[in-house]
């Protein structure tokens, strides 16, 4: 084997490599000779096949197999011999001619191909200790606990039926018919029967309950609306709409003793054990939300800290994963960048930056979580695998063996509790300083996040 380094610039190294003929026929041959004991050929004894005519049957399938060994063979030495840490797959390209390469193969010439390969950059760590983030928290009071179980009273409340010729009021229950129409032609999705509806839960299309204050059974009444304009079915949002509504029922709201005994059909035994159920989900879930809040700071500041050259191909590829995502979330809605108030290469500009900005990002973690030693158990892959299946009941078998059967759709597992646990070794580098907020606030900064990307 001959190796040529032909490039070398920045990331990007290529190399030409020429494997001898001698050492590919010499290869093939001891191949083939391993194929006498094994194969069965009419007119021939096991074992007594004459290399010529195995070779005239198999030689030409053996050496395509001999070629793509040789060739692995060789890249990992190029690897190997220049101490390379590799962002992506070598990149192999043969010869155009191809009767360069069906000589190779008859074992009648050597064969000469290029490697391309991209290589990680060095990465300098920033000074962690010098990172200062704050951590929101929103601790859960009394009255958010109060608040959820008047939420869980208003899904399990009783409902009684009003008196004949009553007038539906507020909070009562109304159970109603309607036809939808747009330009008086009907739509998709206008019609329904029987369906009960809350006076005052805001449900319904903004506009459309308070319009059906005072009706009563058996009574029809138009319903004039606007879809909202970020209505989720593209073509009805911003469209004015009329409803012919039919009142069926009107049921008056029940009283809910709020005791031990409404604790236990909620499957729970008393009231305090469910006040403390609510209390530790509503924390659960506002201590997630810290955490993202921090780890987004901690990015953001490990971002601003590095500087360094990407790879190309792994930008790329991030790219590609993002806009494929997008355009496909736009396509489903019906939408186009005119309607975001952008234009596609503007668009295309804003997701390279953050697709330079994850694998930055993920570069950095890596390299500091190889520094740190952090390791991923096979155990915590399989819980979290675990997890998965039941995210998906009644396919739970079938999403274990997926995952089982494709290393690469475990590593995707495997990667995101690396993360994790790299932030997690971070936080105790840096300064974490917290910042108590309003629950409102820790939910809005949730929605700018996700604006965010």
């Amino acid at each position: 084997m001959q190796v040529t380094q032909t490039v070398d610039e920045g990331l990007k190294r290529e190399f030409r490599v020429v494997l001898e003929a001698s050492d590919l026929d010499r290869r093939a041959i001891s191949r083939i000779e391993e194929l006498k004991d094994r194969v069965r050929i009419n007119g021939f004894r096991p074992g007594k096949v004459p290399l010529a005519h195995l070779k005239r049957l198999y030689g030409r399938s053996v050496m395509v197999e001999v070629i793509e060994q040789a060739v692995a063979e060789a890249n990992s030495q190029i690897v190997a011999d220049n101490s390379l840490k590799l962002a992506l797959e070598p990149k192999v390209t043969f010869p155009e001619n191809q009767d360069a390469v069906q000589a190779a193969v008859e074992g009648q010439a050597d064969l000469t191909y290029t490697v391309a390969l991209e290589v990680l950059p060095e990465i300098v760590l920033a000074d962690f200790t010098a990172i200062a983030v704050e951590k929101p928290v929103a601790p859960v009071e009394d009255a958010d606990v109060d608040q959820a179980i008047d939420r869980l009273i208003d899904q399990n409340r009783p409902y009684e039926t009003r008196p004949e010729g009553s007038a539906a009021e507020p909070r009562n229950r109304v159970t109603i018919s309607f036809k939808g129409t747009i330009g008086g032609e009907p739509f998709d999705g206008g019609t329904a029967e029987d369906v009960p509806v809350v006076l005052g839960s805001d449900t319904f299309i903004p506009g459309f309950e308070p319009q059906l204050i005072g009706i009563k059974v058996g009574e029809t009444r138009t319903v004039n609306v606007t879809f909202p304009a970020n209505y989720l079915a593209p073509h009805l949002a911003g469209k004015d709409a009329a409803f012919e509504v039919t009142c069926t029922e009107i049921a008056a709201p029940g009283v809910v003793e709020v005791d031990d005994a409404f604790a236990k059909t909620l499957g729970i035994d008393t009231l305090d054990g469910l006040k403390d159920a609510i209390r530790n989900r509503l924390s659960g879930e506002r201590d997630g939300l810290s955490r993202a809040r921090v780890k987004r700071a901690l990015l953001d500041a490990l971002d601003e800290r590095h500087s360094f050259a990407l790879p190309d191909g792994l930008v790329a590829q991030e790219f590609d994963s993002i806009w494929g995502q997008i355009t496909s979330e736009m396509q489903q809605a019906g939408k186009t960048f005119a309607d975001e108030d952008t234009t596609e290469e503007a668009a295309r500009a804003e997701y390279r930056k953050i697709a330079e900005r994850r694998v930055r990002l993920g570069l950095v973690l890596a390299e500091l979580g190889t520094k740190a030693e952090i390791k991923v158990t096979d155990d915590e892959v399989t819980r979290q695998l675990v997890e998965r299946a039941r995210s998906f009941p009644g396919q739970e078998q079938q999403v274990w063996d997926y995952y089982r059967k494709n290393p690469n759709a475990l590593a995707s597992l495997r990667a995101p509790i690396f993360e994790e646990k790299v932030v997690d070794h971070l936080l105790t580098l840096v300064q974490v300083t917290e910042k108590r907020v309003s629950k409102e606030e820790l939910f809005r900064e949730e929605d700018a996040d996700k604006l965010a990307g």
